[in-house]
């Protein structure tokens, strides 16, 4: 009997997706460039399995069912283009290749484009859930040549995780890159929420002054709220662990984050897009202001730099900070899918911004109990333009205004940084208000570079150039949009 599905790559990820793929009744042929990690892993973790190894592409391709299923689960990049090239001898026309790493979403559209030209079906799917979500249950999310989703559908669902409801956490999400698309966005939301809780976490610690104690308990109270998600629970649990000498592991931990790309991705497509990513962006910025160690610790010497403190009463700043928390979390979510939204109406790609929400709601890293409540929002409106304009999060925003407006007045205050709190609610001061000081911003660009201007008395689409000082005459540039 020949298997239903080859994986090339046994690194955490790709030998649990093995598993779970076994797990569900599917044959697995698995692969590694470096054979003896094969034989290693039929010895170890798949023994007693139906898993079946593969010691060359050739062998891959020989022990497989026809339209050939291959998943590569390597680094994104070259690496996938060299095991492609590898691989197109000894595959035929309708055989399916499936990228589930993170690869960066124009590859994946030429890669698309390109297998095409030589009858061969390539997906590019975001797989999110880390090392327990690949083992038991990640989101998927994946996109490319359709003609494929009926063949790898049935697999693909299976080992994803479920919702409550027993829907599985994996559908077709459009053509081309779109599927690597949104899991980039997905990993951008990531990056803020994680800033955002940090910042949460700081606020506590070293303005309010609670102990790791306290701060345990409060994240875990916070998880039975609207916060409800996993990297609230992950915390929570965090902050109660203790290390051999019953001291909390995370203060030992040094204060230097690390990244992979796809946050910076994200907020490049933004830029190139002219979507205001302002949080997520900030959050990619905080984890490069954490990288300068040693100039920081120079700096707060060279400043005397020191935190003040937060007075007052500490339940009421726990659930301000909890409000603040929530609402920038809405902001974060809120930019990423005005993201998705402008990349699908560019691309032709005709995304659900709701399925798109369902594909998040269980098994990925930022799966919450809300995005239930997003799903609903873009059920009821699918042309919802800003998600803190359904009624659902407008009621949030405007309960937390208050208690928000405060914690980030009082960081700034007492010194402590709070670039993703500040920035979500000033993104919703500004789009909120129907009129920002942009005018004098094109009337300066008109004072230096004749670059035009609209006038609120005319209409819409006129542009009108001044000479402002008599000496720059009356030839306009040539205007444009970003």
């Amino acid at each position: 009997m020949k298997g239903d599905i080859g994986v090339i790559g046994l690194a955490v990820m790709g030998q649990n997706l093995i598993l779970n793929m076994n797990d569900h009744g599917f044959k697995v042929v698995a692969y590694n460039r470096t054979t003896s990690k094969v034989d290693e892993f039929l010895q170890g973790a798949a023994k007693g399995t139906n898993i079946i190894g593969a010691y060359s592409l050739q062998d891959l391709a020989d022990k497989l069912e026809k339209p050939r299923k291959v998943m590569l689960m390597v680094r994104a990049g070259e690496v996938v283009d060299q095991f492609i090239d590898s691989l197109l001898p000894h595959l035929e026309q309708g055989d399916i290749i499936i990228d589930g790493g993170n690869s960066n979403y124009p590859d994946t559209n030429r890669r698309v484009k390109d297998l095409a030209a030589k009858g061969i079906r390539f997906i590019g799917a975001g797989v999110s859930g880390g090392e327990e979500g690949a083992r038991f249950g990640p989101s998927i999310m994946p996109g490319g040549n359709e003609e494929a989703w009926q063949y790898v559908k049935p697999i693909l669902q299976a080992i994803s995780a479920k919702t409550k409801d027993g829907e599985p956490c994996c559908d077709w999400v459009g053509k081309e890159g779109a599927g690597h698309f949104v899991k980039m966005v997905h990993n951008g939301i990531e990056y803020g929420d994680m800033q955002l809780i940090c910042e949460a976490y700081q606020f506590l610690k070293e303005g309010l002054g609670l102990s790791y104690d306290q701060l345990h308990h409060v994240f875990s109270k916070w998880n039975k709220t609207e916060l409800d998600s996993y990297l609230i629970e992950i915390t929570a649990d965090i902050l109660g662990y203790r290390d051999e000498n019953g001291e909390p592991l995370v203060e030992k931990i040094l204060d230097t984050a690390g990244q992979k790309g796809t946050g910076k991705w994200t907020g490049i497509n933004a830029l190139d897009l002219g979507i205001p990513l302002t949080l997520i962006s900030e959050a990619v910025f905080a984890r490069c202001v954490s990288a300068f160690k040693e100039q920081r610790v120079e700096n707060q010497a060279l400043f005397n730099k020191q935190i003040g403190t937060v007075t007052g009463d500490k339940a009421q700043w726990i659930e301000a900070v909890r409000k603040a928390l929530l609402a920038s979390k809405i902001i974060s979510y809120a930019q990423g899918f005005m993201l998705i939204r402008e990349a699908s109406e560019n691309n032709n790609w005709d995304l659900n911004y709701g399925n798109t929400a369902l594909l998040w709601r269980e098994g990925c890293i930022i799966r919450s109990a809300f995005l239930g409540n997003i799903r609903d929002a873009y059920e009821t409106n699918p042309n919802l333009q800003f998600l803190g304009a359904d009624s659902y999060f407008k009621t949030i925003l405007e309960n937390a205004l208050p208690e928000w407006r405060k914690v980030v007045a009082k960081s700034i205050e007492i010194g402590l940084p709070m670039p993703c709190m500040a920035s979500a609610i000033t993104f919703l001061d500004g789009y909120t208000s129907a009129r920002l000081p942009a005018n004098l911003l094109q009337a300066q660009r008109d004072y230096f570079g004749a670059h035009t201007y609209e006038r609120t008395d005319r209409p819409r689409g006129e542009f009108f150039h001044t000479n402002w000082t008599g000496k720059g005459g009356d030839i306009a540039s040539t205007t444009y949009e970003v």
